[in-house]
């Protein structure tokens, strides 16, 4: 989970870190077309705090019960001569099944690029995230919001879509970019959804080139597919 769970802490929002755990780890192997099937946990800290690893615990739980994975068990580490005091650190491996995995091969230039919204910032940024909260405060429910659960959104696109993209770590085109085949690139129109109040905060003290860089900028999930249906919001398309 990184550094945001120094901020949760502080806020009492490990057990969103939790959600946040799980929901990250199903949407990726969901992005290879897989059905996630378990998932396993581990916190490691400075000291073990019981209360602090039942947050996070139950928190992970409730996002399994409702994708139907299978929490199967975890490890705890106490780590004083790494961990500094006070300090943890929360990780998962999740695991799926698929046949066909999308490969983004058969993407073509002229296929749309369609998006579905984030709860906020998710789960990553958060360094900067911190650097400029000590420059302004921001208490807003999408700063903390956990990564929403987009496994309903892979299921029904499934056979339909040419690749997803998790919009993680390197924004919305930097994930697009691992699914593109060779020779194809998207053009986003930026001004094609309205971006959560957490963006607009932080859009006054990081320029406009970092923002799009290192957050979602409230795309969580893109799906890549030959034509928008009436219902879905295009976001791009592919060159």
């Amino acid at each position: 989970m990184g550094t945001k769970l120094i901020l949760a802490r502080q806020r009492g929002g490990l057990r969103e870190c939790g959600a946040d755990l799980a929901a990250h780890c199903i949407n990726d192997v969901a992005t290879c077309g897989a059905e996630p099937l378990i998932l396993l946990d581990y916190v490691a800290a400075n000291e073990i705090r019981l209360e602090e690893v039942t947050e996070l615990v139950e928190g992970a739980a409730e996002v399994c019960r409702a994708a139907g994975v299978a929490l199967v068990g975890g490890e705890t580490a106490e780590l004083p001569g790494i961990y500094a005091q006070g300090e943890l650190d929360f990780a998962g491996t999740c695991v799926g099944i698929v046949d066909q995995p999308l490969t983004g091969d058969a993407i073509e230039a002229g296929d749309v690029v369609i998006g579905f919204p984030s709860a906020g910032v998710h789960a990553n940024g958060f360094t900067l995230v911190r650097r400029v909260l000590d420059e302004e405060d921001y208490d807003g429910p999408d700063l903390l919001a956990p990564t929403r659960l987009y496994l309903d959104v892979a299921r029904r696109l499934r056979g339909r879509a040419k690749a997803f993209a998790h919009i993680t770590g390197g924004g919305i085109l930097g994930n697009l970019e691992r699914v593109l085949p060779e020779g194809r690139t998207a053009e986003l129109d930026w001004a094609a959804w309205e971006r959560p109040q957490v963006f607009r905060w932080l859009a006054r003290h990081v320029d406009e080139d970092e923002l799009r860089r290192v957050f979602n900028l409230g795309i969580g999930w893109c799906a890549v597919v030959a034509e928008a249906a009436p219902d879905e919001s295009a976001i791009g398309r592919i060159t």
